[in-house]
């Protein structure tokens, strides 16, 4: 069986699989797609992919830098804050609750990547805007209508 059809349905089933995640990261604070685009314009924030460089070579929220990159670079990023996200949202949970216990000032985007195409999100690659998104498997695919799912 493939994933869920409709967006409404995919919508339904990334929100109850980042909920089952939750678990192992509860003290993490979240953040929705839309009350990160209220902070992109208003704070100083950085956004930071946790993905596989395979997953970010399909393509990354614009303006996002790879896990190495911030970790290479965190005295560039002290003063700001730290929003993670992934495919769904669990290795991001996971990356942040490490971010806060080294004290960082730390968000997780609720439903990551997959939530931020139900939103609509831009999406870029080398290549510049593309609507191509890296999910798990074909049974993972949970991208908003109009996104192609790589796996």
């Amino acid at each position: 069986m493939l994933g869920p059809k409709t967006d409404d349905a995919k919508r339904r089933r990334l929100e109850s699989m980042y909920q089952s995640s939750r678990r192992h990261f509860p003290e993490v604070p979240e953040v929705t797609v839309e009350e990160l685009r209220a902070l992109q314009r208003e704070n100083n924030i950085v956004l930071v992919d946790v993905r596989a460089a395979e997953e970010q070579q399909v393509s990354m929220i614009p303006g996002a830098v790879a896990a190495q990159q911030f970790e290479a670079s965190q005295d560039e990023y002290k003063d700001a804050t730290v929003v993670t996200y992934c495919t769904i949202g669990h290795r991001s949970g996971l990356y942040a609750k490490n971010l806060q216990a080294r004290g960082w000032k730390v968000l997780n985007l609720k439903g990551a990547v997959l939530a931020w195409t139900h939103a609509g999100g831009e999406l870029e690659n080398t290549e510049g805007q593309t609507r191509r998104v890296h999910v798990c498997t074909r049974h993972c695919n949970l991208a908003a209508e109009g996104y192609e799912a790589i796996w």
